[in-house]
C-alpha cells in the first residue's frame, strides 16, 4: 500500500541527521518579516535558509565579541553552570 504524504514526510525527517549537522526549525513569523526575508534573500542572492543562518551567526558573534571569557556573563550566555 502506498504511503501518504504525511508518512513520506515523517520518514524523511527521521532519516535526517539530528547530531551536530542540522536541526529542524518550524515557526510562524509576521507577514512583514516574511516579505523582508524574501527581499533580503533575493537582494543577496541567498536562500532564506542561508540568509537566516548568516544573520543569526553574525548576531551571535557580535555578542560573543563583547563578552570576556571566564566571567559569569560568558557562562550564562553559553548555559554553563560553573
Amino acid at each position: 500500500m502506498p504511503k501518504t504524504s504525511a508518512q513520506r514526510q515523517a520518514a524523511y525527517r527521521s532519516r535526517r541527521d539530528h547530531g551536530e549537522g542540522e536541526r529542524r526549525l518550524n515557526t510562524w513569523i509576521s507577514t512583514s518579516a516574511y516579505f523582508a526575508l524574501e527581499r533580503l534573500a533575493r537582494r543577496h542572492r541567498l536562500t532564506r535558509r542561508a540568509l537566516i543562518e548568516r544573520l543569526v551567526l553574525a548576531a551571535d558573534q557580535d555578542l560573543i565579541d563583547t563578552l570576556d571569557r571566564d566571567t559569569p556573563e560568558w557562562d550564562h550566555y553559553f548555559g554553563v553552570t560553573p
